[in-house]
């Protein structure tokens, strides 16, 4: 899901270096009729960009998991959610 949201960054001319862009993962694990199942999976990114690429990044954000295998592949099953901070380029 990074790496897809990175591609999508990098078309709208957002870089994400590894010193400007990172990701915190967390996931839910739960029994389900006796199994356990990953059932939500929660991403905060954080990149650091270029103020007035900040709606770019919205735009990234709200259109990558259509193009992302991973995802695709489970939506449906788990719960994906996602959010960002947005925070100004280092000097």
């Amino acid at each position: 899901m990074m790496g897809t949201l990175a591609v999508v960054l990098a078309g709208k001319k957002i870089r994400t270096f590894e010193h400007l862009y990172e990701a915190e993962v967390r996931g839910d694990i739960e029994e389900v009729d006796r199994v356990l199942k990953i059932t939500r999976i929660n991403v905060h990114y954080t990149l650091r960009a270029p103020e007035e690429k900040w709606e770019d990044a919205r735009e990234a954000l709200n259109s990558y998991l259509e193009l992302c295998p991973a995802a695709q592949s489970v939506i449906g099953c788990i719960d994906i959610s996602d959010e960002l901070t947005l925070k100004p380029m280092p000097e």
